[in-house]
């Protein structure tokens, strides 16, 4: 499928998101990636990852260019303290791509880590990266939802990282059927307890949400959620977490951060912004952590 969409990219004219003959990407990217390691914390993983990957996909190119000090630092920072002051359970990543989120918290931590990608030649990108490395994570192919059944998913022209559940989301070259359900019915099959989720599944995010809302319920995990400006999707995150009594956090700018009364309208000309959904109010200590790995994070480049 990869192979056959680069191959109409190249033919395509540039204003139709076709590829420039002159800055086509490797077939493969293959290259180690810099992980952090906070100062005074606790020695776990490898020091770095190696990864290969096809050459046209967005987050390895970015990851390869700049390294995790280029690739969303404020939201990673947070991310990984939150890993070490959680309750003890697993971790999913929702939306997973190659599997960034699930690598770091594999490699930083020793929870259980679930990687979620529908896309198939990506979650078999998201399975190399955690066989090379001796991670583990368990890549579940899968879709989540408000529902159970199968859904298009519409693979975008504009790159491997704006797949969508969200019909028009983006232009899109294609669709495919896959399987979706709900998180909740998810977890119940297979008996795990989320402390912490990342949840990135351009324009559904609301949905995921929806279909996980007994987890939030039972289990309150931390939430890590991009948010975007369209759609009426910050009405509708507002009206799902406020039953639930999750405190709203974006993660813009180093920590720490201030909690706000409604989500959205931090950056109204960012594509996305990245929130955190806490079940309390996040201590001092969380945001002390979040610091060191920030700094951690500044030297990944």
């Amino acid at each position: 499928m990869r192979h056959a969409t680069r191959q109409i990219r190249i033919h395509l004219p540039q204003s139709l998101g076709g590829l420039d003959p002159a800055r086509l990407p490797p077939k493969t990217r293959t290259f180690e990636l810099q992980l952090p390691r906070r100062e005074g914390g606790p020695r776990i993983g490898p020091e770095t990852l190696l990864i290969e990957a096809p050459g046209d996909s967005w987050i390895p190119r970015c990851l390869h260019l700049s390294g995790l000090a280029g690739y969303e630092p404020e939201t990673l920072s947070c991310y990984l303290a939150v890993l070490e002051h959680a309750r003890p359970g697993s971790v999913l990543d929702v939306g997973a791509n190659m599997g960034l989120y699930a690598s770091l918290a594999a490699a930083r931590t020793r929870r259980r880590v679930y990687a979620f990608e529908p896309t198939p030649d990506t979650a078999a990108t998201a399975r190399m990266v955690a066989a090379a490395n001796g991670l583990g994570v368990e890549v579940v192919e899968l879709a989540a939802s408000n529902h159970s059944g199968t859904g298009h998913l519409h693979l975008s022209m504009t790159s491997d990282a704006s797949n969508s559940l969200v019909p028009g989301f983006r232009p899109a070259l294609g669709r495919i059927e896959v399987e979706v359900d709900t998180l909740a019915h998810w977890r119940e099959r297979a008996g795990t307890a989320p402390a912490v989720i990342k949840i990135d599944t351009e324009g559904s995010e609301p949905d995921v949400i929806s279909g996980g809302l007994e987890i939030l319920r039972r289990f309150r995990p931390f939430v890590f959620c991009a948010v975007l400006p369209e759609q009426g999707i910050w009405e509708r995150l507002m009206a799902l977490l406020e039953p639930v009594d999750y405190h709203w956090y974006p993660l813009a700018g180093g920590p720490p951060h201030t909690p706000r009364s409604t989500i959205g309208g931090v950056d109204p000309e960012a594509e996305q912004s990245m929130w955190m959904f806490a079940p309390a109010p996040v201590p001092d200590r969380v945001w002390r952590t979040a610091v060191e790995w920030n700094a951690a994070i500044s030297a990944c480049r």
